[in-house]
């Protein structure tokens, strides 16, 4: 976030993540340590009303975190780094940058797009990589559950072009009979 985003809506958002359970990890990355500031306290002041005030506490006391970074393409640095399952991108011209995040399970971008969207209205799968695992699974789609199959095929003289090579890097692994599987087709071709 920068500090051209509302506070109270950065905080009700960190709150929302924390009321998942204690292990949630509600954090803020922002430019500003003055809306950082401005953000805690909103927090505090958001907090008095929760039905889930003990879980929150306890989600932002064992795993809350605020990161001041210099500028939003550190942020998003970190982000990626990160790989969120959920990453909220609260900053002045948010379509600027989506482009650069690659490791987040769902982007709920600007302001008006809490991720409380994405749980109930926006459509997206909300099955998400957790953990840190955004940076290489994808958030689960049909293709989960679709059983593909490879089709190769090469022509005599596509093997006879492109054989030696196939042969060479068998031998290289010591895999004989797969040079040989190669090599006697080329023989008899």
């Amino acid at each position: 976030s920068d500090d051209k985003s509302d506070p109270d809506f950065v905080a009700v958002d960190l709150i929302s993540q924390a009321e998942h359970d204690e292990d949630a990890y509600p954090w803020l990355i922002t430019t500003s340590s003055s809306f950082a500031k401005d953000v805690v306290n909103s927090v505090e002041k958001h907090l008095k009303g929760s039905k889930r005030k003990s879980i929150v506490k306890s989600s932002l006391k064992n795993h809350g975190m605020v990161v001041i970074v210099p500028d939003i393409s550190t942020a998003i640095e970190l982000a990626n780094e990160i790989a969120p399952e959920h990453l909220e991108l609260l900053v002045d011209e948010p379509f600027l940058y989506i482009d650069s995040i690659k490791n987040a399970g769902t982007i709920f971008i600007g302001q008006y797009t809490p991720e409380a969207i994405g749980d109930y209205i926006a459509g997206a799968n909300h099955v998400l990589p957790t953990s840190g695992t955004a940076r290489f699974f994808s958030p689960l789609g049909v293709y989960d559950f679709v059983k593909r199959v490879n089709f190769i095929y090469f022509s005599k003289d596509a093997l006879k072009q492109d054989g030696e090579d196939v042969i060479r890097m068998a031998t290289i692994e010591k895999l004989d009979g797969h040079a040989k599987a190669i090599s006697e087709r080329i023989k008899k071709g």
